[in-house]
Protein backbone atom coordinates (compact mmCIF):
# COMPACT_ATOMS: atom_id res chain seq x y z
CA UNK A 1 0.00 0.00 0.00
CA UNK A 2 1.08 3.59 -1.15
CA UNK A 3 1.74 5.53 2.52
CA UNK A 4 0.55 8.95 0.54
CA UNK A 5 -2.94 9.91 1.46
CA UNK A 6 -5.52 11.82 -0.23
CA UNK A 7 -8.05 14.19 1.53
CA UNK A 8 -11.04 14.69 -0.36
CA UNK A 9 -13.29 17.37 1.44
CA UNK A 10 -13.83 21.10 2.96
CA UNK A 11 -11.49 23.76 4.00
CA UNK A 12 -13.24 26.49 6.41
CA UNK A 13 -12.40 29.36 8.21
CA UNK A 14 -12.92 28.90 11.84
CA UNK A 15 -13.85 32.22 13.89
CA UNK A 16 -14.23 31.33 17.00
CA UNK A 17 -15.49 32.84 20.55
CA UNK A 18 -14.82 31.75 23.99
CA UNK A 19 -17.80 32.29 26.50
CA UNK A 20 -18.76 31.16 30.23
CA UNK A 21 -22.40 30.79 28.42
CA UNK A 22 -24.61 30.24 25.53
CA UNK A 23 -26.93 34.08 24.87
CA UNK A 24 -30.30 33.94 25.47
CA UNK A 25 -32.91 34.26 22.14
CA UNK A 26 -32.54 38.36 21.75
CA UNK A 27 -29.62 38.71 24.14
CA UNK A 28 -26.05 39.83 23.97
CA UNK A 29 -22.96 38.57 26.02
CA UNK A 30 -19.53 39.41 26.02
CA UNK A 31 -16.79 36.94 25.03
CA UNK A 32 -13.53 35.73 26.25
CA UNK A 33 -11.33 35.61 24.06
CA UNK A 34 -11.47 35.47 20.11
CA UNK A 35 -9.87 34.33 17.53
CA UNK A 36 -9.71 33.02 13.69
CA UNK A 37 -8.01 30.10 12.89
CA UNK A 38 -7.70 27.20 9.87
CA UNK A 39 -10.59 24.41 10.11
CA UNK A 40 -12.67 22.22 8.02
CA UNK A 41 -13.41 18.97 8.44
CA UNK A 42 -11.36 17.82 5.42
CA UNK A 43 -8.64 20.22 5.94
CA UNK A 44 -8.69 19.15 9.57
CA UNK A 45 -7.91 15.95 8.81
CA UNK A 46 -5.41 16.66 6.12
CA UNK A 47 -3.02 18.78 8.64
CA UNK A 48 -3.74 16.27 11.43
CA UNK A 49 -1.98 13.69 9.25
CA UNK A 50 0.49 16.11 7.85
CA UNK A 51 1.47 17.22 11.54
CA UNK A 52 2.37 13.74 11.68
CA UNK A 53 4.71 13.13 8.85
CA UNK A 54 2.11 11.78 6.50
CA UNK A 55 2.37 12.80 2.86
CA UNK A 56 -0.75 14.33 2.07
CA UNK A 57 -2.75 15.29 -1.33
CA UNK A 58 -5.87 17.54 -0.38
CA UNK A 59 -8.15 17.90 -2.92
CA UNK A 60 -10.81 21.05 -2.14
CA UNK A 61 -12.16 24.51 -3.06
CA UNK A 62 -11.52 27.69 -1.65
CA UNK A 63 -12.92 31.30 -2.84
CA UNK A 64 -10.74 34.07 -4.33
CA UNK A 65 -10.69 36.02 -0.82
CA UNK A 66 -8.44 36.77 1.72
CA UNK A 67 -9.32 33.65 3.68
CA UNK A 68 -8.57 31.58 0.68
CA UNK A 69 -4.80 33.09 -0.04
CA UNK A 70 -4.67 32.80 3.62
CA UNK A 71 -5.40 29.13 3.77
CA UNK A 72 -3.47 28.53 0.54
CA UNK A 73 -0.35 29.79 2.73
CA UNK A 74 -1.23 27.26 5.79
CA UNK A 75 -1.59 24.07 3.73
CA UNK A 76 2.05 24.64 2.08
CA UNK A 77 3.23 25.87 6.00
CA UNK A 78 2.13 21.89 7.20
CA UNK A 79 3.65 20.67 3.38
CA UNK A 80 0.08 19.75 2.67
CA UNK A 81 0.51 18.63 -1.52
CA UNK A 82 -2.48 21.85 -2.69
CA UNK A 83 -2.28 21.75 -6.25
CA UNK A 84 -5.82 20.62 -6.76
CA UNK A 85 -7.03 22.89 -4.17
CA UNK A 86 -9.77 24.61 -6.88
CA UNK A 87 -10.01 28.44 -6.48
CA UNK A 88 -13.39 29.26 -7.05
CA UNK A 89 -14.08 32.99 -8.30
CA UNK A 90 -16.89 34.99 -7.10
CA UNK A 91 -17.12 32.19 -4.05
CA UNK A 92 -16.62 33.16 -0.54
CA UNK A 93 -14.14 30.29 0.96
CA UNK A 94 -16.21 28.51 3.59
CA UNK A 95 -16.48 29.51 7.17
CA UNK A 96 -17.30 28.13 11.07
CA UNK A 97 -19.22 30.58 13.27
CA UNK A 98 -17.98 28.43 16.70
CA UNK A 99 -18.94 29.21 20.01
CA UNK A 100 -17.07 27.54 22.94
CA UNK A 101 -18.38 27.38 26.57
CA UNK A 102 -16.05 27.31 29.43
CA UNK A 103 -16.66 23.01 30.10
CA UNK A 104 -15.38 22.97 26.30
CA UNK A 105 -18.28 22.19 24.64
CA UNK A 106 -18.81 24.02 21.40
CA UNK A 107 -21.67 25.02 19.16
CA UNK A 108 -21.05 25.48 15.66
CA UNK A 109 -22.66 27.36 12.40
CA UNK A 110 -21.32 26.31 9.03
CA UNK A 111 -21.32 28.70 6.10
CA UNK A 112 -19.99 26.06 3.43
CA UNK A 113 -19.07 28.87 0.48
CA UNK A 114 -16.73 27.74 -2.34
CA UNK A 115 -17.32 23.72 -0.49
CA UNK A 116 -20.76 23.62 -2.69
CA UNK A 117 -18.89 24.58 -5.49
CA UNK A 118 -16.83 21.08 -5.36
CA UNK A 119 -17.52 18.99 -8.46
CA UNK A 120 -16.84 15.51 -9.09
CA UNK A 121 -14.78 16.99 -12.16
CA UNK A 122 -12.56 18.20 -9.91
CA UNK A 123 -11.97 14.68 -8.82
CA UNK A 124 -10.92 12.95 -12.01
CA UNK A 125 -8.78 16.56 -12.60
CA UNK A 126 -6.75 14.99 -9.85
CA UNK A 127 -6.79 11.15 -10.78
CA UNK A 128 -3.68 10.72 -11.72
CA UNK A 129 -2.28 12.02 -8.49
CA UNK A 130 -5.18 10.06 -6.33
CA UNK A 131 -4.16 6.92 -7.79
CA UNK A 132 -0.66 6.81 -6.65
CA UNK A 133 -2.37 7.49 -3.16
CA UNK A 134 -2.94 4.16 -0.67
CA UNK A 135 -5.78 5.64 1.37
CA UNK A 136 -9.00 8.55 0.23
CA UNK A 137 -10.48 10.10 3.03
CA UNK A 138 -13.77 11.55 3.11
CA UNK A 139 -16.04 13.82 4.87
CA UNK A 140 -19.78 15.32 3.91
CA UNK A 141 -18.94 19.16 3.89
CA UNK A 142 -18.91 19.34 -0.08
CA UNK A 143 -21.45 17.85 -2.05
CA UNK A 144 -23.05 14.41 -1.83
CA UNK A 145 -22.85 13.69 -5.26
CA UNK A 146 -18.92 14.19 -5.25
CA UNK A 147 -18.22 12.19 -2.19
CA UNK A 148 -20.07 9.22 -3.84
CA UNK A 149 -17.90 10.37 -7.15
CA UNK A 150 -14.84 10.15 -4.78
CA UNK A 151 -16.00 6.28 -3.55
CA UNK A 152 -16.40 5.17 -7.31
CA UNK A 153 -13.38 6.32 -8.13
CA UNK A 154 -11.65 4.69 -5.16
CA UNK A 155 -13.38 1.51 -5.89
CA UNK A 156 -12.83 2.00 -9.90
CA UNK A 157 -8.90 1.95 -9.04
CA UNK A 158 -8.64 -0.39 -6.36
CA UNK A 159 -7.92 2.38 -3.21
CA UNK A 160 -8.86 1.87 -0.07
CA UNK A 161 -11.38 4.70 1.44
CA UNK A 162 -12.70 6.03 4.49
CA UNK A 163 -16.06 8.01 5.06
CA UNK A 164 -15.86 10.30 7.86
CA UNK A 165 -19.85 10.86 7.65
CA UNK A 166 -19.96 14.24 9.05
CA UNK A 167 -22.12 16.47 9.52
CA UNK A 168 -24.14 13.34 9.45
CA UNK A 169 -27.16 13.74 6.56
CA UNK A 170 -30.48 11.01 6.74
CA UNK A 171 -29.60 11.28 2.61
CA UNK A 172 -26.65 9.15 2.80
CA UNK A 173 -26.66 6.71 0.57
CA UNK A 174 -25.52 3.38 2.73
CA UNK A 175 -25.23 1.68 -0.59
CA UNK A 176 -22.18 4.01 -1.20
CA UNK A 177 -21.56 4.04 2.66
CA UNK A 178 -20.61 -0.05 2.11
CA UNK A 179 -18.22 0.54 -0.46
CA UNK A 180 -15.87 2.21 2.00
CA UNK A 181 -13.48 0.06 3.50
CA UNK A 182 -13.91 2.50 7.08
CA UNK A 183 -17.13 4.28 8.29
CA UNK A 184 -16.15 6.50 11.37
CA UNK A 185 -18.64 8.40 13.17
CA UNK A 186 -19.06 9.68 16.20
CA UNK A 187 -21.94 8.53 18.52
CA UNK A 188 -24.29 11.58 17.59
CA UNK A 189 -23.40 10.78 14.13
CA UNK A 190 -24.47 7.16 14.48
CA UNK A 191 -28.01 8.36 16.43
CA UNK A 192 -28.61 10.82 13.61
CA UNK A 193 -28.00 7.97 10.78
CA UNK A 194 -29.96 4.57 12.23
CA UNK A 195 -32.59 6.82 14.03
CA UNK A 196 -31.72 4.78 17.18
CA UNK A 197 -30.46 5.45 21.07
CA UNK A 198 -26.93 5.79 21.54
CA UNK A 199 -26.88 7.20 25.60
CA UNK A 200 -24.96 3.60 26.55
CA UNK A 201 -22.27 1.64 24.85
CA UNK A 202 -24.56 -1.41 24.75
CA UNK A 203 -26.71 0.84 22.68
CA UNK A 204 -23.47 2.38 20.82
CA UNK A 205 -22.63 -1.38 20.09
CA UNK A 206 -26.74 -2.00 18.90
CA UNK A 207 -26.88 0.78 16.62
CA UNK A 208 -23.30 -0.07 14.59
CA UNK A 209 -24.02 -3.74 14.20
CA UNK A 210 -27.24 -2.36 12.63
CA UNK A 211 -25.25 -0.23 9.96
CA UNK A 212 -23.05 -2.92 9.56
CA UNK A 213 -25.90 -5.71 8.82
CA UNK A 214 -26.24 -3.48 5.69
CA UNK A 215 -23.00 -4.30 4.25
CA UNK A 216 -20.48 -2.05 6.19
CA UNK A 217 -16.89 -3.50 6.08
CA UNK A 218 -15.33 -1.55 9.05
CA UNK A 219 -17.03 1.03 11.42
CA UNK A 220 -15.41 3.12 13.87
CA UNK A 221 -17.12 5.24 16.62
CA UNK A 222 -15.68 7.40 18.25
CA UNK A 223 -16.85 8.40 21.64
CA UNK A 224 -15.16 11.23 22.98
CA UNK A 225 -14.05 10.66 26.54
CA UNK A 226 -14.96 6.64 26.57
CA UNK A 227 -12.80 6.21 23.78
CA UNK A 228 -13.48 4.79 20.39
CA UNK A 229 -15.21 0.91 19.18
CA UNK A 230 -14.33 -0.80 16.13
CA UNK A 231 -16.33 -3.83 14.85
CA UNK A 232 -16.36 -5.21 11.46
CA UNK A 233 -18.32 -7.00 9.33
CA UNK A 234 -16.43 -10.53 9.66
CA UNK A 235 -17.19 -10.50 13.72
CA UNK A 236 -13.99 -8.85 14.80
CA UNK A 237 -14.61 -6.16 18.04
CA UNK A 238 -12.74 -4.19 20.20
CA UNK A 239 -13.25 -0.94 22.37
CA UNK A 240 -10.07 1.25 22.41
CA UNK A 241 -9.98 3.01 26.11
CA UNK A 242 -8.52 7.32 25.71
CA UNK A 243 -6.12 8.97 28.09
CA UNK A 244 -8.65 11.23 30.65
CA UNK A 245 -7.70 14.73 30.60
CA UNK A 246 -8.93 18.01 31.17
CA UNK A 247 -10.71 19.44 28.32
CA UNK A 248 -10.68 22.80 27.16
CA UNK A 249 -11.86 23.24 24.00
CA UNK A 250 -13.13 19.38 21.84
CA UNK A 251 -13.80 21.38 18.62
CA UNK A 252 -11.74 19.09 15.51
CA UNK A 253 -11.12 16.28 18.67
CA UNK A 254 -12.53 13.52 16.01
CA UNK A 255 -10.78 15.23 12.93
CA UNK A 256 -7.16 15.11 14.67
CA UNK A 257 -8.43 11.48 15.76
CA UNK A 258 -9.01 10.28 11.95
CA UNK A 259 -6.03 12.34 10.67
CA UNK A 260 -3.54 10.13 13.28
CA UNK A 261 -5.59 6.96 12.70
CA UNK A 262 -4.64 7.33 8.77
CA UNK A 263 -1.37 8.49 9.05
CA UNK A 264 -0.16 5.13 11.16
CA UNK A 265 -2.83 2.54 9.38
CA UNK A 266 -1.38 3.40 6.02
CA UNK A 267 2.09 2.27 7.47
CA UNK A 268 1.01 -0.36 9.67
CA UNK A 269 -2.59 -1.43 8.46
CA UNK A 270 -3.33 -2.27 11.97
CA UNK A 271 -6.59 -1.16 13.42
CA UNK A 272 -6.50 -1.40 16.78
CA UNK A 273 -3.14 -0.13 16.96
CA UNK A 274 -4.10 2.94 15.26
CA UNK A 275 -7.15 3.43 17.24
CA UNK A 276 -4.81 3.64 20.67
CA UNK A 277 -2.67 6.05 18.97
CA UNK A 278 -5.40 8.12 17.47
CA UNK A 279 -7.53 8.37 20.84
CA UNK A 280 -4.70 9.49 22.47
CA UNK A 281 -3.66 12.04 19.67
CA UNK A 282 -7.14 13.08 20.10
CA UNK A 283 -6.86 13.30 23.76
CA UNK A 284 -4.01 15.63 23.82
CA UNK A 285 -5.59 18.60 21.20
CA UNK A 286 -8.56 18.98 23.56
CA UNK A 287 -6.10 20.15 26.24
CA UNK A 288 -5.46 23.15 24.38
CA UNK A 289 -7.53 25.74 22.27
CA UNK A 290 -8.25 25.74 18.90
CA UNK A 291 -8.52 23.68 15.80
CA UNK A 292 -5.42 22.93 13.77
CA UNK A 293 -3.35 25.26 16.36
CA UNK A 294 -4.00 22.56 19.13
CA UNK A 295 -2.61 19.36 17.00
CA UNK A 296 0.41 17.94 18.44
CA UNK A 297 3.77 17.58 15.85
CA UNK A 298 5.15 14.17 15.86
CA UNK A 299 7.72 15.46 18.67
CA UNK A 300 5.25 16.95 20.65
CA UNK A 301 2.86 13.41 20.49
CA UNK A 302 5.58 10.78 20.93
CA UNK A 303 6.41 12.60 23.97
CA UNK A 304 2.67 12.68 25.42
CA UNK A 305 2.58 9.18 24.02
CA UNK A 306 4.96 7.75 26.48
CA UNK A 307 4.02 8.85 29.30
Amino acid sequence: MSKKIAVIGSTVMDVVSYIDKVPEGGETRASQDFHTACGGKGANQATAAAKLGADVLMVSAIGNDAFGKEYLENYKRHGIETRFVNVIEGTATGVASIIVESNGQNRILLYKGANDKFTPEMIQTAGDELKKCGLIVLQLEIPLESVYAAIDFANENKIPVLLNPAPAVKELSIEKACKCDFFVPNETELGILTGMPIETEEEIKAAAKFLLDKGLKNIIVTMGSRGSLWISGDGKEEKVPTRKVQAVDSTGAGDSFIGCFVENYVKTGDIPGSMKRASQYAALGVTKKGTQDSYATKEEFEKFYKM
